[in-house]
């Protein structure tokens, strides 16, 4: 049994050796890049107006949905506050996942896309009210809903990056050689 227990603690510990420097950052940017890179910038997409510095109608509807409903969906009512936080909203989206993609500022990125999807959560759930199939349950057989279980694997490959960088193929890789 020694000989099996030893066995199997050396195969796993030069395979870790190889994989461990470069593969679990450099699969999660790929993961989170893969599945979200073009839903953020899609996303994104919809709350431009007629310039990159004025919303569209539904980018207010999208991020303030009750108080922008309780205005009568007049834009010209909604505060600079909310232009601000509406535009800042849509420039995280099309820069976070980008910083992410291209490996620069990866953990800094990383911690802004978990805020962001944070406050993405809370609108579609308290502001859009999201359903309980939407909002869908951690250990409940079905992989399916958008929030709990999808994010929830969205979050977790963000924390691998806000922890292990962006990996040695990435832009933080190449600007920490610069560095030295």
């Amino acid at each position: 049994m020694q000989f099996i227990l030893n066995f199997h603690d050396r195969v796993f510990a030069t395979i870790s050796s190889i994989l461990e420097p470069w593969l679990l950052s450099t699969a999660a940017r790929f993961s989170f890049t893969s599945v979200t890179l073009l839903f953020f910038w899609a996303s994104g997409k919809t709350k431009i107006g007629d310039s990159i510095f004025s919303p569209s109608f539904g980018a207010y509807a999208q991020i303030f949905p009750k108080k922008f409903e309780s205005l009568g969906y007049d834009e010209s009512l909604m505060s600079g506050f909310d232009t601000l936080v509406v535009l800042f909203g849509t420039y995280a989206e099309f820069m976070l996942p980008l910083l992410i993609a291209l490996g620069l500022f990866t953990r800094l990125a990383s911690v802004g896309m978990l805020g962001f999807i944070g406050m993405m959560s809370v609108v579609d759930i308290y502001g859009h009210n999201a359903d309980a199939t939407t909002i869908g349950a951690m250990f409940d057989r079905l992989p399916y809903g958008l929030i709990m279980d999808q994010r929830l694997m969205w979050v977790f490959l963000l924390l691998v990056l806000i922890i292990k960088g962006g990996g040695p193929i990435s832009l933080d890789y190449i600007l920490t050689k610069f560095r030295k």
